[in-house]
């Protein structure tokens, strides 16, 4: 029996323009997407099968798939060959190009029909998985295989591998010092907001929130009962300032805002932790995507600071530096309050699949994630940089915000511009992103609300200036 199916014939049909001989090949490959004939998961011939086939040299070809994988139309894995990727015949049908065209942006692309998926999904809040090494993913999950198989689901005192691993995680990382029995599991931010709020007994009373912020976390604890109470932030983030004795809980992401971006000085951080301390209030820390920095240093969480340990409920995720899948998140409350949001756990049910945390924390200790979150931190920086300065070009006078951390930035607009019709449009052009003004629980009457929150951890430098383009158009439209 054959070890191999027989290569793919592509019969490719070669534009006669006078681009390059890879631009040209590659071009041809995405109109065999485009037309069917090839669709995500197969997989493309050797190069040197290819280079003959079209007699052409062998490294045009090398070079050719390197710009289809560096576009995000091809996955290149060791054994497995280069074959088209999740997403490709979206992008091929909304003429996305693997280059940059003269003109910087594939007419067609503005024309893309309402119901097809995105060309470039901007939407803040998600990594890249294909940066995880699958070498290491697979090891991490054939050795949670190979343990042995629990009799029940482990509980809020369970998972003892992944809370000794994100302990050790988190010193390094973030600066915080924590025992694993003090580190709880759950199935996600919000189910670590949920307990909280239920553990504290913060229903019926006020939370300090920020804004704008993170809706959807505005929207768990309300529908726990408890009331979000506005703190309008500025270029610093929250104002300890602007807090009142009545707050009985304060939510805040200090190490990137969402969404403005703004970057918590230690000073405020400091302030924070006194005034919760002194008024015996709980700080509600979303550490959501504190790993990534660019050119600037790093800075304590809050939880780290002298004093947080006491006042801090601490919530950390797997969703933005790996994948949302995974569904797991991790929370350090206060040591007041741990008992209570074990018995809150244990009432409700909600845990995470023990098989899950074993992979996970052979990841870690592995020295996997280590490795991954260096790399994707290079590639995120890059990829941003790529985004800032074609937004330069192409839209003068810009004013972009949160560039410094994180997998997300925002375009401010003038307050005469409807960012939500704005963001419809580019919908209809193939860029999805998130209106600013839907991030605020009010904002009728408040300057400074409109613009575009752009996430760029899965936009290919390629593709960026075709993207800046298309917001551009959209800003120049009446």
């Amino acid at each position: 029996m054959a070890r191999h199916a027989p290569e793919l014939n592509l019969a490719l049909q070669l534009p006669t323009d006078e681009s390059p001989l890879r631009q040209r090949i590659a071009a041809a490959v995405i109109e065999q997407i485009r037309l069917g004939r090839l669709g995500p998961g197969d997989a493309l011939p050797s190069t040197r099968s290819l280079a003959a086939e079209l007699a052409v040299a062998r490294s045009s070809v090398v070079d050719a798939y390197d710009e289809l994988a560096a576009a995000g139309y091809t996955t290149a894995l060791p054994g497995s060959g280069t074959r088209i990727a999740a997403g490709a015949d979206a992008a091929a049908h909304a003429n996305a190009a693997s280059h940059v065209t003269a003109s910087g942006v594939m007419p067609a692309a503005r024309r893309a029909p309402r119901d097809q998926s995105p060309a470039w999904d901007l939407m803040p809040g998600h990594p890249d998985p294909g940066l995880i090494s699958t070498t290491d993913w697979r090891r991490a999950w054939r050795a949670a295989a190979a343990a042995p198989i629990s009799s029940a689901a482990a509980g809020p005192h369970g998972h003892a591998g992944l809370r000794q691993a994100l302990a050790g995680h988190l010193r390094r990382t973030r600066g915080i010092v924590a025992d694993p029995s003090e580190l709880i599991i759950v199935p996600g931010v919000a189910s670590a907001l949920r307990t909280i709020t239920q553990a504290a007994g913060l229903a019926g009373r006020d939370i300090a929130f920020e804004e704008p912020g993170y809706a959807e976390a505005r929207e768990v604890f309300q529908m726990s009962g408890a009331r979000t109470r506005a703190v309008p932030v500025d270029g610093d983030g929250l104002d300890p300032g602007s807090l009142r004795e009545s707050d009985a809980a304060v939510y805040c992401t200090p190490a990137h805002q969402y969404p403005l971006g703004a970057r918590l000085p230690v000073s405020r951080r400091a302030q924070l932790v006194q005034w919760a301390a002194r008024t015996g209030s709980l700080l509600i820390e979303d550490d959501y995507d504190g790993e990534f920095r660019y050119d600037v240093s790093a800075l304590p969480a809050l939880r780290g600071i002298d004093g947080g340990r006491d006042c801090v409920a601490y919530i950390g995720t797997a969703s933005k530096i790996l994948t949302p899948t995974l569904r797991v998140a991790w929370m350090i409350p206060p040591p007041r309050l741990r008992d209570a949001v074990a018995d809150a756990l244990e009432r409700s049910g909600e845990s995470v699949c023990g098989v899950t945390t074993l992979a996970l924390a052979r990841f870690i200790d592995s020295g996997a994630l280590t490795r991954h979150l260096a790399r994707a931190a290079r590639t995120y920086s890059a990829r941003r940089a790529a985004l800032v300065s074609a937004l330069g070009r192409r839209c003068a006078g810009i004013q972009l915000a949160g560039v410094e951390a994180g997998l997300h930035m925002v375009v401010r607009l003038h307050d005469t511009i409807d960012d939500i019709a704005m963001a419809a449009t580019l919908r209809d052009r193939g860029v999805t992103a998130s209106p600013l003004s839907s991030f605020f629980s009010d904002f009728s009457d408040i300057a400074g609300t409109r613009g575009l929150v752009c996430g760029y951890a899965r936009l290919p430098e390629t593709q960026a200036d075709a993207v800046a383009e298309l917001i551009a158009d959209a800003i120049r439209q009446p």
